[in-house]
């Protein structure tokens, strides 16, 4: 069964290539949905999978890539369909 989640990333994870990291994340665990910037620094993404891998990916996100410094992860009830992960514009 496939969940969706809302998640908001902050602290040090814009210029860190978290957002492409993200993406080969995804790809790796089977997930789908979408990773943008905001213009609050945050990182803002959409995940959808099988609950272990949803689970999965917001784990990753606690960590991020090289680089980053994670300070929280926001996890939200999330919406949509999404058939791939793609990285989307700065919102």
């Amino acid at each position: 069964m496939n969940i969706t989640k809302h998640l908001v990333i902050r602290g040090l994870v814009q210029g860190v290539w978290f957002r492409e990291s993200m993406r080969y994340q995804a790809d790796a665990l089977g997930v789908t949905g979408w990773v943008r910037n905001r213009r609050d620094g945050a990182v803002e993404a959409m995940v959808q999978g099988e609950e272990d891998a949803v689970k999965a990916m917001i784990a990753w996100t606690r960590r991020g890539p090289d680089g980053a410094r994670v300070e929280s992860v926001d996890v939200a009830e999330g919406w949509g369909e999404h058939a791939a992960f793609e990285r989307r514009e700065s919102a």
